[in-house]
């Protein structure tokens, strides 16, 4: 891309531009919603700014406290970053954070109607190796903001109003879909702002792509080893699927969107209820897999159908391609059908 070119240009799609004009679809629409993006895109651009600067600011290293993965400095400051960004939008009234251990309540005299929940740093463990990391959200409309309750944000993720993720990698790429379609913006370091690179996008409807941790392989269920195992080796003179998987779900579900497939992170024996976090890693994942003509599942049920408990509660979830995912549901009916025989 030539920048210089690109800074003389005036019919950039920048996101600003892109979210109002779906905002003047919508008549009813009083621009908050517009607000509250500006500033999720603002946190974005400070957590990118932050990670290319990791090595040299010294943020990487053992912040002293822990939360299961090994928590970088980078994690905590990027946390700080969206919830001073998205309190002071004055559009929230309760935020839901992969680092806090309880849900933050905005101060009444600032509260609005959305509730936000995010992972601030996806995939952090892998800074170090210049894997790339994420941020990931999704949004919903919080009936009476005056008196929020924990109950409002325990909703199913057929409720989510929006979602998306950043990734920060080789460029920074931020992905969103306020329901109607998916669409990929690049941030132009030269104008600051994020630039319309991939519109409407649509995930092919077979892959020949798959994405799974197989070190887990010997705690699988049945379903899971049955669809790996034709994946490799399959009986109908298809050719075998290659296997990639980053470890960085941010950077595999990216992949999976752009070039199709299906990415597993499924339950086992060790992890009975799968890792990923419902509110803020599943229900953001599978309503832009869902928008973009993909499916994502959970072994039982469709993955937004799931109700959470707890705003920290996991799910096993299987994404991407249509046809891929529509292949592990028909060997969970199997498996189903075999274990109640």
């Amino acid at each position: 891309m030539d920048h210089a070119a690109d800074a003389h240009r005036t019919d950039l799609m920048t996101i600003t531009r892109h979210v109002l004009n779906e905002q003047r679809r919508n008549p009813e629409s009083r621009g908050d919603f517009t607000i509250l993006l500006s500033h999720i895109v603002f946190g974005c651009k400070f957590v990118a700014s932050a990670v290319n600067k990791a090595g040299l600011a010294k943020l990487i290293g053992l912040a002293g406290e822990t939360n299961g993965e090994e928590q970088k400095k980078l994690d905590v400051l990027s946390n700080e970053v969206f919830v001073k960004a998205l309190v002071s939008s004055g559009r929230t009234c309760v935020l839901v954070s992969e680092e806090d251990e309880e849900a933050t309540f905005v101060d009444p005299a600032l509260r609005g109607k959305y509730c936000v929940c995010f992972d601030p740093l996806d995939g952090s463990s892998n800074i170090d190796c210049g894997v790339s990391i994420g941020t990931i959200f999704g949004i919903y409309m919080i009936k009476d903001k005056d008196n929020v309750t924990l109950e409002d944000v325990l909703q199913p993720g057929t409720n989510m109003l929006a979602a998306g993720y950043c990734m920060y990698g080789s460029s920074c790429t931020l992905v969103l879909s306020t329901g109607s379609g998916v669409n990929g913006f690049t941030l132009d370091p030269s104008l600051g702002e994020f630039i319309l690179t991939h519109p409407d996008i649509k995930i092919p409807k077979k892959g020949k792509i798959y994405s799974v941790n197989e070190g887990n392989a010997q705690n699988w269920d049945a379903a899971v080893a049955k669809f790996v195992e034709k994946c490799k080796y399959p009986k109908d003179g298809s050719p075998p699927k290659s296997l990639r998987y980053i470890g960085s779900m941010v950077a595999d579900v990216h992949r999976t969107l752009l070039y199709g497939g299906v990415f597993l992170y499924p339950a086992d024996k060790k992890s009975p209820n799968g890792k990923l976090r419902v509110l803020y890693e599943v229900f953001p994942m599978s309503f832009l897999m869902e928008q973009a003509g993909g499916q994502s599942f959970t072994g039982k049920e469709r993955a937004l159908d799931l109700v959470p408990t707890n705003i920290h509660d996991r799910s096993p979830v299987f994404l991407g391609s249509y046809d891929d995912v529509e292949e592990i549901k028909a060997l969970y009916a199997e498996l189903a059908k075999t274990s109640s025989a």
